[in-house]
Formats: structure tokens, sequence, C-alpha cells
């Protein structure tokens, strides 16, 4: 197969977590290989993915916001967005907030305080 990326890939076998929606849902993967503008992930299944993802790397220490480019059989390629976007960070900043509400309501309910 022909690599046309122009940053090259480092073969990795790194543990992930996908956020798959707003409501905080997540997949486990493997990131099997990355660069500093995108990656290959592996899941058990690709279905029911959406097209845009958070992806956290622990090893690295590091989170990504990623558009699937590619869709293999249980295999995404992903492109990195860039984090410098300011209404990208507000928008995650929004969606944080609203799932922190959302679990502070849990909490009360299942303390009986609510």
């Amino acid at each position: 197969m022909i690599d046309r990326r122009n940053n090259p890939r480092d073969k990795v076998i790194y543990g992930g977590v996908a956020s798959i929606n707003e409501r905080g849902a997540t997949r486990d993967c493997v990131v099997r290989n990355i660069s500093d503008k995108g990656a290959s992930i592996e899941f058990r299944s690709v279905a029911g993915l959406p097209e845009e993802i958070g992806l956290t790397i622990a090893k690295k220490g590091r989170s990504f916001l990623a558009k699937v480019i590619w869709w293999g059989s249980n295999t995404v390629g992903v492109a990195f967005r860039d984090e410098a976007d300011p209404s990208d960070l507000g928008e995650r900043l929004r969606i944080s907030e609203k799932k922190k509400r959302e679990l502070q309501r849990r909490i009360k309910i299942l303390l009986g305080e609510g």
C-alpha cells in the first residue's frame, strides 16, 4: 500500500479511549500508529462510530479531537483537528459543563436529595 501522508506515522500499540457522543459514551480502542496529524485506531467494531471523536491516550498524556478520514472493518484512520481553534475549545467547555451538571443531578437523585 502506498503511504500518501506528508507526516510519517510511528508504529505503536497504545491503549486509548474514544469519546463518541456528548453524553459521555466512550469506547476502548488501540492506537496502532500515530503522527502529529493523525492516527490509525482499532476498535472491536466501528459500527455506530461518529465522524468526529475525542481520543485520549493515557500513555502520551494527551487528548485529541479527531475526524474520521477512512473506515475499515474494525479500524479507522483519523486526522487530528487543530486544537488552537478557540471556537472548538469553547464548545468543548460547554459540553463539559453540561455533563458536569447532569452528573451532579444524578448524584443528588442517588443520594435521595433530588
